[in-house]
Formats: C-alpha cells, structure tokens, sequence
C-alpha cells in the first residue's frame, strides 16, 4: 500500500518505521500506555503495519493482525495530537479497509472512544459477542 493524500504518505512499508515515534505514541494512548517498549516492537514482526508520513516524520500509525483469509484486527491506530482534525485518521482507515488485502476479509477492533469513526467505515458495534482478556503483565501486581 503507497496512497498519497495531500501531502500525506500512507504506506505498509515497515522499513519505513519509526519505532521511537509510534512507542511514544502507544505511552501516550489509554490502551497501551503500560505497554513495554520492547513488547511494542516485536508486536511490529508478527503484524502487518501501515504508517503515516509527512516529510519522512512519522505522524501516524495502526497495525493489523491477520490470517489474511477470514479475519484482521485493527489495532494501535494513532494519529499524533499536532496533526489530528485534519481528515488523517479516516484516510488511514478507508486505506485499509479499501485495500485489496483487507477489503474481503472481516474486521474486528476495541474502542473505547471512537465508535463514530469506526462506523463510516461499516464496523458494527457488537458488544454481545466481543470478548477480551487481559495480559497477565497487566493483571499482576508488583
């Protein structure tokens, strides 16, 4: 995936990555703010990713976990505070949705806050059937 949108750069590329960036990203995000920088990287091999870039900066950033035939999960989708309100985030949405890799395959997220964006691009909210766990770092008291 490589989508220009005004002078904005969509792309799955991961060399093209800011590990740094989007760590500092995710600390600041209310579901990963407790993440260990080292468990967001790895996170980034098993993942499929696709950043935003202006200029070569990284401004935004979501990863998708997928079998590639059935099922993804939109995941870690972040637009960075200087640049939010400027339509970024639902181009990186409609980019994945729309793209030939995702577009037939089921969708499935967790939001806490962002339902209305979520639902322009035909994600149903369906709280009877979603479940979560959470990690056993999470869970454990020091």
């Amino acid at each position: 995936m490589h989508i220009e949108f005004n002078e904005f750069l969509i792309s799955d590329d991961k060399s093209l990555l800011d590990y740094e960036t989007i760590c500092g990203f995710l600390s600041r995000s209310y579901w990963a703010s407790k993440r260990p920088k080292e468990k967001i990287i790895r996170s980034f091999q098993s993942s499929e990713c696709v950043g935003v870039y202006q200029d070569n900066r990284q401004v935004g950033f979501a990863r998708l976990v997928t079998d590639y035939e059935t099922v993804y999960y939109l995941c870690d989708v972040y637009i960075d505070e200087d640049y939010r309100g400027r339509g970024i985030g639902k181009k990186l949405i409609e980019s994945i949705t729309t793209s030939d890799k995702y577009k037939n395959l089921s969708g499935i997220l967790r939001t806490k806050d962002a339902h209305g964006l979520y639902e322009e691009y035909q994600f149903v909210k369906d709280n009877d059937k979603y479940m979560g766990r959470m990690p056993d770092f999470l869970r454990e008291k020091p």
